[in-house]
């Protein structure tokens, strides 16, 4: 089934880091938005048919460092990525620190 979904680590902790909000933007602006589960998951953040163009993933680090006791450099994250409907779901993680963040394409 095509989608989006998202998982994010903690590299500082160890551990997913959950009740990081994230918000998804569609090439037509439509706005899907969702929170990471204890296991640092939005396995659903986007289902159905994907638009062919940009996607922008805005994750909430600011909230969840301090929610976790850190201090932050970034107050959240913007991931933009190019989705093409016949490649199929896209999964897109976050590795994160209170000093850095790593994303890639996911399988």
């Amino acid at each position: 089934m095509a989608g989006i979904s998202t998982h994010v680590l903690d590299a500082a902790l160890g551990r997913p880091a959950a009740g990081v909000a994230v918000t998804l933007t569609a090439p037509d602006g439509t706005v899907h938005t969702g929170t990471t589960d204890t296991d640092g998951r939005v396995g659903d953040l986007y289902t159905g048919a994907l638009a062919a163009g940009t996607w922008t993933a805005v994750f909430a680090t600011g909230g969840y460092h301090a929610a976790t006791g850190q201090e932050a450099f970034f107050p959240e994250v913007t991931i933009a990525f190019t989705a093409d409907p016949e490649r199929g779901h896209y999964h897109v993680p976050l590795l994160l620190s209170p000093y850095s963040y790593t994303t890639y394409r996911g399988s």
